[in-house]
């Protein structure tokens, strides 16, 4: 009987293979995002996981993420919220794959109040990771944001992730980067891109985005202020109004938890605490392989 079992996380942009033996993380490799693989995904997967293969069958995989995405490898549902880590597990793909059982775990799927239908896949595992993880998040209400491409911003109470809303300001933000607004020639200058941020941040409680993006622009050519100060200003101004705009709509009253990108992260919470709300970080990571059931060494 093999020793060890395979858990990875399927993204857009990169499928990452963790290898488990007694409790421990022994081995990590790395392959081509669903987004690259679009109608070969299970050939992908294969010969990500070849080398293990050759040795060895894992005695199961689990995977998550955009693996179950319509065009992943194969189809996962979605679980409807409210949704408990006992339901979102119930609802997991599962089938055999040369021997091997495998389970991609399902999405989470809501409809606002508003009626505009919402879902997510890969998110839902860092959040009920993040409630193994972390014992506070088991009761009360919570407000978890996971910063990203599509941000999710989602109410967690009891342990249960009763409604989400998707805000796509990194999309946005890349979409803006590229057009007229967007410098070229920044050079990479933290303090000039800090200080753009800021005032990004800053004209984001104004509460006026349309009027104030093209200052990326005019602040340039009238002020003179620098390419890397610009990209800082849109990033700056793009979190602020999200921020606002998704506690406006999903409560203010609950603990806010960052999970992400620790960088990414910080930038969040640079804008909750602009617009005076306390929050916090937990590791993107240690949450995703919590959720796939891990709970052990990390060090690989």
């Amino acid at each position: 009987m093999s020793d060890y079992k395979v858990i990875g996380d399927w993204g857009t942009s990169r499928l990452r293979l963790f290898r488990v033996e007694q409790g421990r993380i022994v081995a990590r490799r790395e392959g081509p995002g669903i987004g690259a693989v679009a109608g070969r995904a299970e050939a992908a997967f294969t010969d990500t996981i070849a080398p293990w293969i050759a040795e060895q069958a894992p005695a199961a995989i689990t995977l998550c993420g955009m693996a179950g995405a319509r065009d992943g490898w194969v189809e996962a549902p979605y679980a409807d919220c409210p949704a408990d880590a006992a339901a979102w597990r119930a609802a997991a793909k599962r089938f055999d794959w040369r021997g091997v059982p495998v389970a991609i775990m399902a999405g989470l799927a809501c409809e606002g109040t508003d009626g505009i239908a919402d879902v997510m896949r890969g998110e839902e595992t860092q959040i009920f990771g993040a409630c193994a993880l972390d014992p506070a998040l088991a009761t009360g209400r919570h407000l978890v944001v996971l910063p990203g491409t599509h941000n999710k911003w989602s109410r967690v109470e009891d342990s249960r992730v009763t409604a989400f809303r998707t805000v796509p300001t990194g999309e946005m933000f890349a979409l803006l980067r590229g057009s007229t607004l967007g410098p070229k020639d920044a050079v990479g200058d933290t303090a000039q891109e800090a200080a753009g941020f800021a005032e990004g941040l800053a004209r984001a409680g104004v509460g006026k985005l349309s009027q104030s993006l093209f200052a990326a622009r005019a602040m340039r050519l009238r002020a003179g202020r620098s390419a890397d100060w610009a990209l800082g200003y849109l990033s700056g101004l793009l979190i602020g109004c999200e921020v606002a705009e998704a506690r406006a709509m999903l409560g203010t009253d609950a603990d806010v938890v960052l999970i992400g990108d620790a960088r990414l992260s910080a930038r969040y919470a640079q804008a909750f605490d602009r617009q005076g709300v306390a929050s916090r970080m937990l590791d993107g990571d240690a949450c995703a392989l919590a959720g796939l059931g891990f709970s052990g060494d990390m060090a690989a």
